[in-house]
């Protein structure tokens, strides 16, 4: 008996210890000395934080959230800085952009001039076997010269290897040999529908291609690859560039097929180093034969890789890898782009609603929620058409559903979005692409491309993105610069002043806003108990500096899950250590991912 008494007091005893333990006293971390900005209506603003186990527990005065310290708590004085909640990219393409590490990127880049540097700088470290390529990021208009290349610039910069330079998904430049090694002329190139060759008075070519989405998707295809070593090290450095801009949340969506490329994240994800935290949107292109894009999607998670909407495969981080459906692609032909050099491409309606009634039927039946690109509002409303017609019979029933992009969309289609309980998913490539759509479509529908006021004022889900990393930067300062000063790359005015959104609008376009679309609208994009800990300190005031530096604005700590992932200054020291960047040659080794930036 004596002996069994022992044995429970002894198992007590390990039980309160393991208590203690998990409930230790005092926060992981505090921040304080900052002028924090909550996004939370009942507590607008504080000067400190506190966080326990990946979350904030207490946000309040200096005073009160340092009386939280214990004995293992790391505090961070923030000197004063802006601190804001991490920003969420609802879409952009991560997984995609599998070959960062072989593309020099010319985002922010001032001047043409600087840009050929680069470029010549870069066509020198280059090895035989390889290419030099410019892929998306940039717009003529954000240079001093605000003008394109010429062909002979390009081929002084680089004289002797492969290379294409492509302007969003609208064109690319590139040489002779580049022209050879894609079979231009010759049926090896993909004969892809609005695709043109520009040719010279003597029927030449001129080394530039204008076209759609697909032919530069399938140029990228036809370029030397990287290895899986360094396609890894490409998803390293693509969350590290991600993050110090303070994005902490990205949806990626619609990559080159589940399971392949989550294969890289599992790694990271195994060794704690995931510093993103990224729901997925899934898209199927099978082999290049004639197939069903949505019977793809479904056989794939139920049969080929079978995966539950919502399924976490990264569980250790909330929210870390959750599959959030398919899209935003559900059928080729359907797909109307968005190259505003070019009119508005106009889908015939039948082939709406065949989308709907055929394919979008069996994912709302599955309870799959899904995604559409559609960029022009004439094909918006023969969608809407078809969905209320489905809803009738085959209930929505709070599926998240979004149409991304929507730039042109009309009041009244806002307001059947709304009533269907969908979502729409902006993007920012007004302001990099504003002054192309004004020559094209004029600057009166310019001034109103989005409707960012009536968007925000009717209370539909509605959030802003990058749509990175080809047909607009990742740095989505550039979008709340220009939602706020209504002011494109260029410097010209193309949001009506009526049309301009509030500093904290802005904000709140990539904060709490963006949240609904990673179904966590109750645990991010606000700093607020209980919510989890992401959070950014900002290297200068948002809420202070002239219009004309917001889309300078970057961060000087990033912090995700309650750890730092991101440091700069005098935080430089926290950061996790990276990788060296592969290959040796890479132009992110040399330039990084964005211009003067560390």
């Amino acid at each position: 008996m004596i002996m069994i008494q022992r044995l429970l007091i002894a198992v007590l005893a390990a039980c309160s210890m393991s208590s203690a333990q998990a409930q230790a006293p005092g926060a992981d971390l505090i921040v304080h000395n900052a002028r924090i900005f909550t996004g939370n209506p009942a507590q607008p603003e504080a000067s400190a934080l506190a966080v326990k186990n990946g979350r904030i527990y207490s946000v309040g005065a200096d005073a009160d959230i340092l009386g939280l310290k214990g004995p293992a708590t790391r505090v961070i004085d923030s000197g004063r800085r802006r601190l804001i909640p991490g920003l969420i990219d609802t879409h952009t393409h991560v997984l995609n952009e599998s070959g960062f590490n072989y593309t020099l990127r010319w985002d922010g880049v001032p001047t043409l001039r600087r840009a050929l540097e680069m470029l010549s700088e870069q066509a020198r470290r280059t090895p035989e076997g390889h290419w030099v390529k410019v892929i998306g990021g940039w717009s003529p208009y954000q240079f001093a010269e605000k003008r394109f290349p010429t062909m002979e610039e390009l081929r002084k910069a680089v004289p002797n290897r492969p290379f294409i330079v492509q302007y969003a998904y609208n064109r690319a430049f590139m040489n002779d040999s580049a022209m050879k090694a894609f079979g231009v002329g010759t049926d090896k190139f993909p004969a892809l529908p609005g695709t043109e060759f520009e040719k010279d008075r003597k029927g030449n070519y001129t080394g530039v291609v204008h076209g759609f989405t697909f032919t530069f998707v399938a140029m990228e295809t036809m370029v030397p690859q990287l290895s899986a070593d360094e396609e890894l090290s490409s998803l390293i450095q693509v969350v590290h560039n991600m993050n110090r801009f303070g994005v902490t949340t990205a949806i990626d969506a619609g990559n080159r097929g589940y399971p392949k490329l989550q294969a890289n994240v599992a790694k990271l994800a195994r060794d704690n180093r995931l510093n993103l935290r990224m729901p997925f949107v899934d898209m199927q292109f099978g082999d290049g034969t004639p197939m069903n894009m949505v019977d793809a999607q479904i056989n794939t998670i139920t049969r080929t890789a079978p995966i539950s909407p919502g399924e976490n495969l990264h569980p250790a981080l909330a929210h870390g890898h959750v599959y959030r459906g398919t899209g935003e692609v559900l059928q080729l032909e359907v797909h109307d782009h968005e190259n505003f050099d070019r009119p508005a491409v106009i889908i015939e309606p039948d082939k709406m609603r065949t989308l709907v009634e055929r394919d979008v039927r069996k994912l709302v039946e599955r309870r799959i929620p899904f995604r559409l690109h559609i960029s022009y509002d004439e094909n918006i409303s023969p969608f809407l058409d078809a969905l209320e017609e489905l809803n009738r019979t085959t209930p929505l029933n709070g599926l998240r559903w979004s149409i991304e992009h929507a730039e042109t969309i009309s009041p009244a289609n806002i307001a059947r979005v709304k009533a269907l309980g969908g979502g729409i998913a902006l993007d920012p490539k007004m302001a990099l692409h504003g002054d192309g759509f004004i020559k094209t479509h004029g600057r009166e529908k310019a001034l109103m491309t989005p409707r960012l006021r009536q968007l925000v004022d009717s209370g539909v889900n509605v959030a802003m993105s990058t749509d990175a990393f080809r047909a607009a930067t990742f740095n989505p300062w550039v979008g709340i610069s220009w939602m706020v000063s209504g002011k494109s790359a260029a410097g010209t005015e193309v949001l009506a002043r009526e049309n301009r959104l509030t500093r904290a609008e802005a904000l709140q376009m990539f904060t709490r806003s963006a949240a609904w679309f990673t179904n966590a609208e109750n645990e991010l994009g606000m700093i607020a108990p209980g919510y989890l800990a992401d959070f950014v300190l900002l290297d200068r005031d948002y809420f202070a500096i002239p219009e004309d530096q917001i889309k300078a604005v970057a961060s000087d700590l990033t912090v995700m899950d309650g750890r730092v992932v991101f440091g700069a200054k005098e935080y430089r020291s926290l950061s996790p250590a990276l990788p060296e960047v592969l290959p040796a040659w890479s132009p992110i080794r040399y330039f990084g991912g964005y211009h003067a930036q560390p």
